[in-house]
C-alpha cells in the first residue's frame, strides 16, 4: 500500500501582507503585480506545481 500526501499548498504569494499569516507554508512578499506573478510562476516552476488565483491579491502554489 503506498501512502503519500497528495494534495498541498507549498507557497503562497502575495503584496498585501494583511491578507496572509504565515503557518504551514513559506509565504513570499511581492512588491507589485507584475513581481508577485513572475515569483508565483517561477516557484511553480521549480516545485511541479500549479499557480492558483484567490483574485484578492493572493496567488497561492498546488501541488496536485
Amino acid at each position: 500500500m503506498d501512502t503519500k500526501i497528495s494534495e498541498y499548498i507549498l507557497a503562497i504569494v502575495t503584496n498585501d501582507m494583511t491578507k496572509v499569516q504565515g503557518g504551514g507554508c513559506p509565504v513570499f512578499y511581492a512588491e507589485n503585480a507584475e513581481e508577485k506573478e513572475k515569483i508565483s510562476l517561477l516557484l511553480a516552476r521549480a516545485l511541479g506545481g500549479v499557480v492558483h488565483d484567490l483574485e484578492n491579491g493572493v496567488y497561492f502554489i498546488c501541488k496536485h
